[in-house]
């Protein structure tokens, strides 16, 4: 109980001082999640609990995005979103490879390094494109269907980061994977094409806010265990529970409901990543993750913005657009522990890349805020 009492008293007080600078709520998470965790005060040091909390948040952090996601416009940007996110990440691999082959890296490793630094934060871009006023424009729902893309990209990026790693490939292994990913599309297509669905039972819920938070709760972790089962991302089935609540007409009290939970897990999530940053790593190795996280935050900044620009935007909105997807994304964490327990990386290199994604989320926002400043872009240039 007073571990408890004491990390809502630092998100409290460190909320205070971020809010007083300006700076979105998301910084004061990291910078708790550092000072509570294993490496600062450790007054949380349970690795177990730290990944727990971790996948709990980000099906959730899905389940929001889909609830407040617009299927058919993402339908209607699928070129950019698909062709957008297959560029950047043939991209990112491309300049990691020249990097690679300076130091000589295996193939599988340059991939997966590619992989890890091409995914932007959705949940990041959202929280900025809300906070803007964005998230309705061309702009914002251009950016948006790109994150969501790189999102469920991750699933041909395990299958691939598994073709490397296993000493042989397992058919039955694949074919599961891929009667999940058409079951999934199929019932993406069901939801654009009905755009209205009513769930059975719906006059039980009118009233009862328990059994609404509960039916929502259920769909969530339901949707995410059948994916899970088909050996796909939990948070895929979250993300497609939420475009089915969303879409749903008796459950327009979800996203008042849920308010309180999403602010709740988005916290969570982030004070977990804060807890991954070893201090004593990231000081004894704060060139290296300096120069990694200033490379990924340049390099996804110009591959977006000229994405965006072949897409016939605007350059001013194309460099804003690139600016919110320069961080590194939250599943690039995933990606991480994969090749490390494959052993395509070296503890130190996982070490390194970790605090290089912890550290990006961290100062994405201050890196966003001082390139809107340079462009001069306001909210105004939509």
């Amino acid at each position: 109980m007073p571990q408890v009492v004491a990390a809502i008293l630092c998100i409290l007080l460190t909320g205070i001082i971020i809010k007083l600078l300006r700076q979105p709520q998301l910084i004061t998470y990291l910078l708790v999640g550092m000072l509570i965790g294993p490496w600062g005060l450790g007054l949380v040091s349970d690795p177990e609990l730290i990944t727990r909390l971790g996948a709990i948040g980000v099906v959730l952090l899905l389940f929001f995005v889909g609830m407040e996601t617009d299927a058919s416009k993402l339908v209607a940007n699928w070129k950019l979103a698909v062709f957008g996110t297959v560029l950047q990440i043939l991209l990112s691999i491309g300049c990691v490879w020249l990097i690679g082959m300076w130091y000589e890296w295996s193939l599988a490793r340059i991939i997966l390094i590619g992989f890890v630094v091409s995914l932007s934060s959705t949940v990041v871009v959202i929280k900025l494109l809300q906070d803007n006023g964005l998230l309705n424009s061309k702009m914002g729902q251009g950016v948006l269907g790109i994150t969501l893309a790189q999102d469920l990209a991750i699933i041909p990026m395990l299958i691939i980061l598994g073709l490397f790693t296993a000493d042989s490939i397992n058919p039955e292994h694949l074919a599961k994977q891929g009667i999940g990913t058409v079951i999934a599309g199929a019932l993406f297509g069901y939801i654009v094409y009905r755009k209205e669905i009513h769930l059975p039972f719906a006059s039980w819920l009118h009233n009862d806010r328990e059994l609404q938070l509960f039916t929502a709760l259920s769909v969530c972790f339901g949707l995410s265990l059948i994916t899970a089962w088909f050996d796909l991302s939990t948070a895929l089935g979250a993300f497609i529970a939420g475009m089915l609540i969303g879409v749903t007409k008796e459950t327009q009290w979800a996203h008042h409901n849920l308010e309180s939970f999403k602010v709740l897990f988005v916290a969570l999530f982030f004070v977990s990543v804060g807890m991954l940053l070893d201090l004593n790593f990231l000081l004894e190795h704060w060139a290296q993750v300096c120069f990694l996280v200033l490379s990924a935050l340049i390099t996804n900044t110009f591959i977006n913005a000229l994405i965006l620009r072949m897409a016939k935007f605007s350059w001013h909105d194309s460099l804003f657009a690139g600016l919110l997807l320069s961080q590194i994304s939250e599943f690039s964490f995933v990606l991480a522990a994969v090749g490390y327990q494959a052993h395509i990386i070296t503890n130190i290199a996982y070490q390194l890349v970790i605090s290089a994604i912890a550290l990006s989320l961290l100062v994405s926002p201050l890196w966003i805020n001082s390139g809107r400043k340079l462009l001069h872009w306001h909210q105004a240039k939509r």
